[in-house]
């Protein structure tokens, strides 16, 4: 199947999943709720659900059973925009061409509306009856995870820091999600053994290349075309791939874990195309 046909098609089922799982906005809190739906509906690639379908069915997987944990997965980034977006944090004004959530609701209904897709993510999970894969997912996201690896990108902001730090701060604050929605895809579709652990290390390497894809994109990119502002890392001090290391060598590093990604599913043989296809569609996205 074609991947633009491919992801058009996912992200239509993912988007009328989520649309029955958000609450109403005629429901009280309309307020909060309207947050809710606001954010979630605001746009995005949905890359972390498709990749929790792509690997369901590339392990045998059927039927809607992954649709919950795809939505959930959804919830849990989008939860994850909202609070980096605050003031506190990165203080954006701009998320995927429309202002951030804490610009048109405030900052305590942004604080709140994130809380609550995180519930909600949870009350999802917990459909799969999978304690296993739900306590993973809440590994992946908490202290040892993403919230870990923000933590370490706001302390590293300003300072000097080596590419292991940078590395640890990536692959923790994008990467843990990342992996986590290769591998419940896996799970799910009853995968394990060889074929769990080569889409864990596809899962690892996919996630790390994403982030300093992002980094260079900020730095190179324009903002009317990226939907958010750009030169936001510079202005920060963040710690990214190009700081440390400029933008064309962080480019050779990207496609180098990509192409090791996609080496990695080489026992799938052709059944792997969509996973491959979309490391290729990532590192179109640099040039």
């Amino acid at each position: 199947m074609n991947l633009e046909n491919y992801l058009k098609k996912k992200r239509g089922i993912i988007e009328k999943a989520l649309n029955g799982y958000l609450p109403s906005v005629k429901t009280l809190p309309i307020s909060l709720h309207q947050a809710m739906r606001y954010s979630v509906f605001a746009g995005g690639k949905r890359l972390r659900p498709i990749l929790a379908m792509a690997s369901f069915e590339l392990v045998g997987g059927k039927g809607n059973a992954i649709l919950p944990v795809a939505s959930a997965l959804e919830l849990i980034h989008t939860y994850s925009l909202i609070h980096d977006d605050l003031p506190c944090m990165d203080d954006d004004d701009l998320r995927r061409g429309k202002p951030t959530l804490h610009k048109v609701f405030g900052d305590g209904m942004a604080v709140l509306a994130g809380d609550a897709l995180h519930a909600l993510a949870f009350e999802l999970l917990s459909e799969t009856k999978n304690p296993k894969l739900i306590s993973e997912i809440a590994f992946e996201i908490g202290t040892y995870g993403m919230v870990g690896g923000q933590a370490a990108d706001l302390q590293a902001e300003g300072k000097k820091v080596t590419i292991s730090q940078v590395n640890f701060i990536h692959s923790h604050k994008t990467g843990s999600l990342m992996k986590a929605s290769v591998r419940a895809g896996a799970i799910l579709g009853g995968a394990g053994g060889e074929k769990l652990k080569v889409l864990t290390s596809y899962g690892e390497k996919f996630g790390l290349a994403f982030q300093i894809i992002d980094d260079i994109l900020d730095a190179t990119g324009k903002e009317e075309k990226l939907g958010k502002r750009t030169r936001k890392d510079q202005s920060r001090a963040k710690a990214t791939y190009p700081k440390v290391l400029g933008v064309e060598k962080s480019k050779k590093i990207a496609t180098r874990f990509l192409e090791e990604a996609k080496a990695e599913l080489k026992i799938f043989s052709d059944d792997g195309e969509i996973l491959k296809e979309l490391a290729d569609y990532m590192i179109e996205r640099m040039d």
